[in-house]
């Protein structure tokens, strides 16, 4: 399918080109949408009177884009940034923050997307920037990324802040530390009087123990009196019976 391009296609064709494309990305995108019309067809009469306006409108956002370049040459844009060890950002520049930085300092409004960075910027220092319009038309504005101050002032500043913060709540917890350990040695303490007053218990008992042993002994002392006693008048028994017997078996007596 070949068609007359009424608009401009990005990374197919421009307007007032005729390209042949494919059947199915030309009747479902090209011409619903009115990009483009067939070449062959009634409506590429009207064309070139539409091609006129579109080359006027051009034009005219060629010459504003120069005129913006032209204003924008040689600016000068100082971003400020807060800064790490070795002059490192934290965090970084981009097209965004410096076509931010250009309308402030401006008053124009770029888009983002016509600042050429390789990379986002993440040092401090001086940057020669190119803004690009088209491929013919840019300006170069010089950067300065600079430290802030003031981020920096006001950080340091909740930094000190924070600090005095800490110090109650660092003695708090030191005196609820010391609090926790008086309160184990109350513990410790009260365990070990506890356990005196066991060993006390027992060294009674042990002592009681001694006294029932050495009672047990008298009273196994007095039994042993007592037998002997006994045995002595069992004994004294038998000498009388014996002195009987002999009586008795002496003739005449």
């Amino acid at each position: 399918m070949k068609v007359i391009f009424i608009e401009d296609v990005p990374d197919v064709a421009l307007a007032g080109e005729a390209k042949e494309v494919a059947d199915g990305y030309g009747r479902n995108y090209l011409l619903p949408r009115k990009l483009a019309v067939l070449a062959d067809s009634a409506a590429s009469n009207i064309v070139e009177a539409q091609l006129k306006k579109v080359a006027v409108k051009r034009a005219q956002a060629t010459a504003e884009m120069a005129e913006v370049a032209k204003k924008l040459e040689g600016v000068e844009v100082t971003l400020k940034a807060k800064v790490g060890e070795k002059e490192r950002l934290y965090g970084s520049i981009t097209g965004a923050d410096i076509a931010d930085g250009l309308g402030s300092s401006t008053g124009l409004v770029i888009d983002k997307r016509k600042i050429e960075l390789e990379e986002p910027i993440r040092q401090l220092g001086s940057y020669d920037v190119t803004v690009r319009f088209t491929h013919d038309i840019a300006a170069v504005i010089k950067l300065a990324v600079v430290a802030d101050k003031v981020a920096e002032e006001k950080e340091e500043k909740e930094e000190k802040k924070e600090e005095k913060k800490r110090k109650p709540r660092a003695k708090k917890e030191a005196a609820e530390k010391v609090e926790q350990a008086e309160d184990k040695v109350e513990e410790v303490a009260e365990k070990v009087e506890e356990a005196e007053d066991k060993v006390e218990e027992v060294a009674e008992k042990v002592e009681q123990a001694e006294d029932k042993v050495e009672e047990a002994a008298e009273k196994v002392e007095q039994a042993e009196d007592k037998v002997e006693e006994v045995v002595e008048k069992v004994e004294q028994a038998e000498d009388k019976v014996e002195e009987a017997a002999e009586k008795e078996t002496k003739p005449g007596e």
